[in-house]
């Protein structure tokens, strides 16, 4: 989920850098690219991520035959 919404966020920064746009605050293309990349390492750590027992079934745990 993090991931999706790095995603957006990245998007809106490559609008607001490529279009030239300061939102009042200070906030830029670069500050949203630098939100997005916080949103991917939280991912990637395991942050906002499924866990195995959310009801998904367990997939790491089966069997294989």
């Amino acid at each position: 989920m993090l991931a999706v919404v790095a995603a957006i966020i990245f998007g809106l920064g490559f609008l607001l850098d490529l279009v030239g746009v300061r939102i009042p605050g200070g906030f830029s293309g670069m500050t949203f690219a630098l939100l997005g990349l916080t949103l991917l390492a939280l991912h990637q750590a395991g942050i906002g991520t499924a866990s195995i027992r959310s009801g998904y079934g367990n997939w790491r745990g089966r069997a294989r035959r």
